[in-house]
């Protein structure tokens, strides 16, 4: 039987990982014929330490997240993809990605990114994308290449480059 997604969730933290996550996404929604949901949680635990923590660094980086999802969104209706849609949580990411939003929408298939930490973050706080293949409610795609399938670091340990639109 060939399995076909109808509700893809994408985590989406800026990172390079994510963009290549995205990009394979929208490929696979447009095969299904499927809906692509972009999530961005903005993790509470980078506030916790602020000691003048206001309201306004939250808007701030509100702001900022809703600008690149909307850019998100804009791309992938470039690319021929009409069932689009984004939100903006605050919370764990690890729980909200693997549990919580699927969930509430009906996912079927979460694509992420192979990691967007370095090593010294994953050694802290754990990868998020490890604990989403561990404990997701739906399958887990994670994203190791670009396009092409190529690796997305090259032999010199850089990223390649994404391709143009």
């Amino acid at each position: 039987m060939l399995q076909q997604y109808k509700h893809i969730l994408v985590a989406i933290d800026g990172s390079y990982e994510a963009e290549l996550a995205f990009r394979k996404a929208v490929e696979v929604a447009k095969r299904n014929n499927g809906e692509l949901f972009l999530i961005h949680v903005v993790d509470t635990r980078a506030f916790q330490n602020v000691s003048s923590f206001d309201s306004a660094m939250v808007e701030q980086v509100t702001d900022t997240a809703k600008k690149t999802m909307e850019q998100y969104v804009a791309t992938a209706k470039k690319n021929g993809l009409d069932n689009v849609n984004y939100a903006i949580e605050y919370g764990a990411p690890k729980v909200i990605i693997a549990k919580e939003i699927p969930k509430e929408h009906n996912i079927d298939l979460i694509m992420i990114g192979a990691t967007g930490l370095n090593a010294v973050e994953r050694l802290l706080i754990g990868s998020v994308t490890e604990y989403v293949t561990r404990t997701a409610i739906c399958d887990v795609l994670v994203v190791r290449t670009d396009l092409d399938n190529k690796p997305a670091l090259n032999q010199a340990g850089k990223k390649a480059s994404i391709q143009a639109e």
